[in-house]
């Protein structure tokens, strides 16, 4: 068994990227990545661009995307305390190499729509 540059067994890196695209593949992390390519946001702002997010799930992400240098979380302290978040130089090049998946998703909503609900129609189809 090789070892990676950091050290470890080569048979971790396999496992450990699955880590990496379960937090990118997350349902929320790539639209709030997407709402912090422009600039800086209050937790307020990005609660509301977030379409459906609960305020317990947006800290949740909010806290995994820091901890994983995809973002960064900036207190000021006035009153009240003014509280924001900015991506990494990581998190901007998240946003570039997801754009396209995103821009894609928007632009099949319809047709996804469509051949879910002829999906659905069919006698044969097994309950969503």
């Amino acid at each position: 068994m090789s070892d990676t540059a950091d050290g470890g067994p080569a048979s971790e890196e396999p496992c450990r990227a699955r880590e990496v695209l379960g937090m990118v593949g997350d349902k929320w992390s790539l639209l709030i990545v997407r709402h912090l390519s422009e600039g800086p946001r209050r937790f307020t702002e990005l609660k509301r661009s977030v379409e459906g997010i609960s305020q317990r799930m947006l800290t949740v992400t909010l806290r995994g995307l820091e901890r994983d240098g995809i973002l960064t979380r900036t207190v000021r302290n006035v009153m009240p305390p003014h509280v924001s978040y900015e991506l990494t130089p990581m998190g901007r090049s998240l946003r570039e190499a997801t754009a396209p998946l995103l821009e894609w998703s928007t632009a099949h909503l319809a047709r996804i729509g469509a051949a879910r609900a002829a999906y659905d129609a069919r006698p044969d189809a097994p309950p969503a």
